[in-house]
Protein backbone atom coordinates (compact mmCIF):
# COMPACT_ATOMS: atom_id res chain seq x y z
CA UNK A 1 0.00 0.00 0.00
CA UNK A 2 1.15 3.62 -1.11
CA UNK A 3 1.11 6.67 1.48
CA UNK A 4 0.04 9.42 -0.42
CA UNK A 5 1.57 11.85 1.90
CA UNK A 6 4.93 11.16 0.23
CA UNK A 7 4.35 11.79 -3.21
CA UNK A 8 5.81 14.08 -4.84
CA UNK A 9 3.27 15.25 -7.54
CA UNK A 10 2.48 18.45 -8.49
CA UNK A 11 -0.11 20.67 -6.87
CA UNK A 12 -2.06 23.97 -7.74
CA UNK A 13 0.22 25.42 -4.81
CA UNK A 14 3.48 24.57 -6.62
CA UNK A 15 5.02 28.01 -7.80
CA UNK A 16 6.08 26.43 -10.87
CA UNK A 17 2.45 25.69 -11.76
CA UNK A 18 0.98 28.80 -9.97
CA UNK A 19 3.52 30.92 -12.33
CA UNK A 20 3.70 29.70 -15.47
CA UNK A 21 6.07 32.08 -17.41
CA UNK A 22 8.49 31.30 -14.08
CA UNK A 23 10.71 28.86 -16.61
CA UNK A 24 10.57 31.52 -19.28
CA UNK A 25 12.16 34.20 -16.51
CA UNK A 26 14.85 31.48 -15.73
CA UNK A 27 16.00 30.62 -19.40
CA UNK A 28 15.38 34.65 -20.28
CA UNK A 29 16.82 36.93 -17.22
CA UNK A 30 19.44 34.24 -15.63
CA UNK A 31 22.46 36.71 -15.57
CA UNK A 32 24.04 37.72 -18.62
CA UNK A 33 21.98 35.82 -20.79
CA UNK A 34 20.14 39.53 -21.65
CA UNK A 35 23.04 41.12 -22.11
CA UNK A 36 24.11 38.15 -25.05
CA UNK A 37 20.87 38.22 -26.47
CA UNK A 38 20.85 42.05 -26.59
CA UNK A 39 24.38 41.89 -28.29
CA UNK A 40 24.06 39.26 -31.23
CA UNK A 41 20.21 41.20 -31.71
CA UNK A 42 21.94 44.65 -32.18
CA UNK A 43 25.26 43.35 -33.67
CA UNK A 44 24.20 40.31 -35.72
CA UNK A 45 27.32 37.45 -35.93
CA UNK A 46 30.08 38.01 -33.38
CA UNK A 47 32.93 35.83 -32.48
CA UNK A 48 33.56 34.79 -28.84
CA UNK A 49 36.38 37.67 -28.66
CA UNK A 50 33.88 40.17 -30.30
CA UNK A 51 31.22 39.51 -27.54
CA UNK A 52 33.87 39.70 -24.38
CA UNK A 53 34.88 43.49 -25.73
CA UNK A 54 31.06 44.02 -25.83
CA UNK A 55 29.91 42.46 -22.55
CA UNK A 56 33.19 44.09 -20.77
CA UNK A 57 32.61 42.33 -17.13
CA UNK A 58 32.04 39.05 -18.05
CA UNK A 59 34.70 36.69 -17.68
CA UNK A 60 35.51 34.32 -20.86
CA UNK A 61 34.67 31.24 -18.46
CA UNK A 62 30.58 32.54 -17.24
CA UNK A 63 30.50 34.13 -21.54
CA UNK A 64 31.34 30.08 -22.29
CA UNK A 65 28.65 28.66 -19.90
CA UNK A 66 25.91 30.94 -20.88
CA UNK A 67 26.67 30.87 -24.37
CA UNK A 68 26.43 26.97 -24.43
CA UNK A 69 23.20 27.08 -22.60
CA UNK A 70 22.01 29.60 -25.05
CA UNK A 71 22.84 27.42 -27.46
CA UNK A 72 21.42 24.28 -25.69
CA UNK A 73 17.87 26.28 -25.31
CA UNK A 74 17.59 27.15 -28.70
CA UNK A 75 17.87 30.92 -28.38
CA UNK A 76 21.41 31.12 -30.20
CA UNK A 77 23.41 29.28 -32.96
CA UNK A 78 27.06 28.18 -32.92
CA UNK A 79 28.87 27.98 -36.51
CA UNK A 80 32.25 26.73 -36.51
CA UNK A 81 34.63 27.00 -39.23
CA UNK A 82 37.19 24.62 -39.90
CA UNK A 83 39.78 26.90 -40.78
CA UNK A 84 43.16 27.34 -39.61
CA UNK A 85 42.91 28.56 -36.91
CA UNK A 86 39.22 27.83 -36.70
CA UNK A 87 36.68 30.00 -36.04
CA UNK A 88 33.81 30.18 -34.50
CA UNK A 89 31.02 32.45 -34.22
CA UNK A 90 27.39 32.74 -32.59
CA UNK A 91 24.79 34.57 -33.31
CA UNK A 92 20.46 34.91 -32.40
CA UNK A 93 18.64 32.13 -33.53
CA UNK A 94 15.25 33.10 -34.84
CA UNK A 95 13.43 31.39 -31.57
CA UNK A 96 15.91 34.19 -29.68
CA UNK A 97 14.46 37.00 -32.61
CA UNK A 98 11.42 35.94 -31.16
CA UNK A 99 11.98 37.21 -27.86
CA UNK A 100 12.45 41.30 -29.37
CA UNK A 101 8.97 42.03 -28.91
CA UNK A 102 9.19 41.05 -24.78
CA UNK A 103 12.29 43.15 -24.64
CA UNK A 104 11.29 45.92 -26.43
CA UNK A 105 8.40 46.09 -23.40
CA UNK A 106 10.58 45.94 -21.40
CA UNK A 107 12.82 48.74 -22.48
CA UNK A 108 9.59 50.40 -22.47
CA UNK A 109 8.57 50.22 -19.32
CA UNK A 110 12.19 50.98 -17.72
CA UNK A 111 12.18 54.28 -19.43
CA UNK A 112 9.30 54.77 -17.87
CA UNK A 113 9.28 53.34 -14.24
CA UNK A 114 12.85 53.03 -13.36
CA UNK A 115 12.88 56.68 -11.96
CA UNK A 116 9.40 55.53 -9.93
CA UNK A 117 11.66 52.43 -8.57
CA UNK A 118 14.49 54.83 -7.79
CA UNK A 119 12.24 57.16 -5.60
CA UNK A 120 10.40 54.27 -4.06
CA UNK A 121 13.49 52.82 -2.87
CA UNK A 122 15.23 56.03 -1.73
CA UNK A 123 11.46 56.68 0.23
CA UNK A 124 11.81 53.13 1.75
CA UNK A 125 15.78 53.66 2.64
CA UNK A 126 15.13 56.86 4.44
CA UNK A 127 12.03 55.63 6.31
CA UNK A 128 13.57 54.57 9.67
CA UNK A 129 10.06 52.25 10.65
CA UNK A 130 11.25 49.77 8.44
CA UNK A 131 13.43 48.03 10.28
CA UNK A 132 17.28 47.39 11.04
CA UNK A 133 19.27 47.36 7.50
Amino acid sequence: MTDTRTRTTPTATDPELACPVSPVVDIVFSRWTTPILWTLHTHGRQRFVELERRIARITPKVLTQRLRQLERDGLVVRTYHPEVPPRVEYEISALGRSLAPLFAHLAEWAAENLTKVERARDAYDADDTNGSR
